[in-house]
């Protein structure tokens, strides 16, 4: 048992439990809730914020921070719209979003990997920068003669959102492999690849060095930079990944989706485990975490709490996270410099006298 647990690890096992728990607790309150069927489904709400928060948890580990997942999802979102509607196939252009947000993520790298400005402030401005480029990019095209909308014109573009897409695409979020959607299976499946990225290559080791100490990782031979551009560039290609099922899901490109789902994503990246300052965290505990906070929005929204309070709920979680994670690491520390104590007064008072 004590092998399991280590092997699992202690947070993440108490997340699962706490995952169970809740589920129950719903399900006592709503036992509609208690349906597989209905949870597996419910859980298409919020696959987006599953895959960006998975690879933004090598970023963290890293002793970083990225903010702009959100405008990636609504510039990756919108390129397909942009790209379908100009004549290409739609499975390219879903390849041209998630070139799209690999760029993104290798500019936030860059310019973090070489310079020394904070990657908070770095990702700030980017978000920023990415979602007036989604916002602006039907109007800059507009300008260069790029007319391929349909009927609705140039303004549906800004206002609706580009619709019609094809049956083909849009059945990524709504088909199923018997009960589960393929949008939780994408994101098991991204989760499994991540997980082996980071704890069976040396890229993953290399993420860990880094946010303990990068000047050991750079004196070691690890290249710092191309890592710290790598792990961006993951972020950004799983929140363009998310733009574009969420982009099948409400059947609809719009340069605006997903701009509300910053606080769950960090959410669940730190109460999963991951330590915001770096050097620790799991994909697993991040995949948790996910489903409690996504599940806990669900049950609260069946139960008639506004959409306006979640918010709360959701922010009170990471406040919560972030001090039982101090909490943890104080009592730990207490823990280990009494061992340490001890094991030094038997040697300061010397053998007894004869």
């Amino acid at each position: 048992m004590k092998t399991v647990i280590k092997r699992i690890g202690v947070w993440e096992l108490s997340l699962a439990v706490l995952l169970v728990v809740e589920i129950l607790v719903l399900g006592a309150i709503n036992p509609t809730f208690l349906n597989l069927e209905n949870l597996l489904f419910a859980t298409s709400d919020f696959t987006h914020i599953l895959l960006a928060a998975l690879p933004l948890t090598l970023v963290i580990i890293t002793g970083g921070i990225d903010i702009s997942g959100v405008s990636i999802m609504g510039l990756a979102s919108i390129t397909l719209g942009l790209a379908w509607v100009a004549g290409v196939n739609i499975f390219a252009a879903l390849i041209l979003a998630l070139i799209a947000g690999l760029l993104a993520g290798g500019f936030n790298g860059a310019f973090i990997a070489n310079t020394d400005v904070p990657p908070l402030v770095v990702t700030l401005g980017s978000l920023f920068m990415f979602a007036g480029i989604a916002t602006g990019l039907p109007g800059i095209l507009d300008k260069l003669g790029f007319s391929a909308y349909g009927a609705a014109g140039f303004s549906a573009y800004l206002y609706e959102g580009i619709t019609g897409l094809p049956r083909s695409f849009t059945s990524l979020a709504h088909g199923s492999v018997w009960l589960v959607p393929y949008p939780i299976l994408i994101v098991f499946i991204f989760a499994l690849i991540l997980s082996v990225i980071l704890r069976r290559t040396r890229f993953g080791r290399s993420l860990y060095l880094i946010g303990v100490n990068v000047d050991a990782a750079r004196y070691s031979g690890i290249p710092v930079k191309a890592v710290l551009v790598a792990a961006y560039m993951l972020s950004g290609f799983g929140a363009a990944l998310a733009g574009v099922v969420l982009t099948s899901y409400v059947t609809s490109s719009r340069s605006d989706l997903g701009s509300e789902a910053l606080l769950p994503i960090i959410t669940a990246v730190v109460l999963g485990g991951t330590d915001i300052m770096g050097g620790s965290g799991t994909v697993w505990g991040t995949l948790l975490a996910g489903l409690v906070i996504g599940f806990l929005r669900q049950g609260l929204l069946a139960m008639g709490v506004t959409s306006d309070v979640i918010p709360i709920v959701v922010g009170g979680l990471l406040v919560v996270s972030v001090a039982l994670k101090l909490g943890f690491a104080s009592f730990n520390q207490y823990r280990l410099n009494r061992r340490a104590l001890k094991n030094r007064e038997p040697e300061e008072g010397g053998a007894p006298s004869t």
